[in-house]
């Protein structure tokens, strides 16, 4: 049997575009929502009313079992929370996964949020911190990417950022994907250094790139729902998602609006759009 390539045509390639565009509006439109004392079942549906004003439908709704548009991880619980009637308080960070589809192709990402509050600043510094370790270790893995030859060259970018920026936990258990026709694809994509190289880095290559980092330990648990992943510890989580596409004129990132510019210019790299 012939094994399926895991590099797409530039056609298909260009049908990427619009569901990545799709997932990014969700994203929008849920950082929007997100306030103390709204609800995440009130952020999964401002998300969901984005994606379906762009004409694509939530592919998370497509993973049996699973109801909503978005995964929802507060506080401890690092990815695959279900939203709920559970109002966000003061302090809280809010891991937000999302992904739409739209023509038959696929967009996957994550941002996280920490909301105010004034009576301790420490504990929201704290979660900021990590919030923003995280997303920097997911903007130097794209980078990494628009200069690797291999696709593991980006977990050691991942890992290389959370190291310089302090002492994190980066959850091994769990990791990025390909992306396509299906949400979840071939190949994987690790957040931390591993030995082998893993595939060449050439044009056609797309794949989701999601760090989630850990205040403490990185042990976790699926609690009694079956979703929804939570630190033993009880410490506090972020995930940062972004789905990529390399192409003959180097990356683009498919869930940014502007592409990726503003998270890469730190880093020295311009994504070019897909022709």
């Amino acid at each position: 049997m012939l094994r399926k390539s895991i590099y797409k045509s530039p056609a298909q390639l260009r049908l990427m575009v619009e569901p990545g565009l799709a997932t990014a509006a969700s994203l929008v439109a849920a950082r929007n929502t997100i306030a103390v004392g709204v609800t995440t079942l009130e952020v999964d549906a401002a998300a969901e009313a984005a994606i379906v004003a762009l004409g694509g439908q939530p592919n998370f709704k497509l993973e049996e079992g699973y109801h909503h548009t978005i995964c929802a991880s507060v506080n401890e619980e690092v990815v695959h929370g279900i939203p709920t009637s559970r109002a966000l308080q003061p302090g809280d960070i809010l891991s937000v996964d999302s992904g739409a589809i739209l023509g038959g192709w696929n967009g996957d990402a994550a941002i996280s949020v920490v909301l105010p509050d004034p009576t301790r600043p420490e504990l929201v510094a704290e979660r900021q911190k990590l919030s923003d370790v995280t997303e920097g270790s997911l903007w130097a893995g794209i980078a990494r990417l628009a200069r690797a030859s291999h696709l593991n060259e980006v977990g050691e970018a991942v890992q290389e950022y959370v190291e310089k920026h302090g002492r994190y936990g980066i959850l091994t258990d769990y990791v990025g994907h390909g992306i396509g026709r299906s949400m979840h694809e071939a190949p994987p994509v690790f957040n931390y250094r591993v030995r082998p190289k893993g595939p060449e880095v050439k044009p056609g290559l797309v794949v989701a790139i999601e760090p989630m980092v850990v205040l403490g330990s990185i042990d976790t648990h699926v609690r009694d729902d079956d979703w929804t992943v939570a630190t033993d510890d009880g410490l506090a989580a972020a995930h940062w998602e972004h789905s990529v596409a390399v192409h003959k004129d180097g990356i683009w990132v498919l869930t940014a609006e502007d592409g990726g510019a503003a998270g890469l210019a730190p880093f020295g790299v311009t994504p070019t759009p897909i022709a």
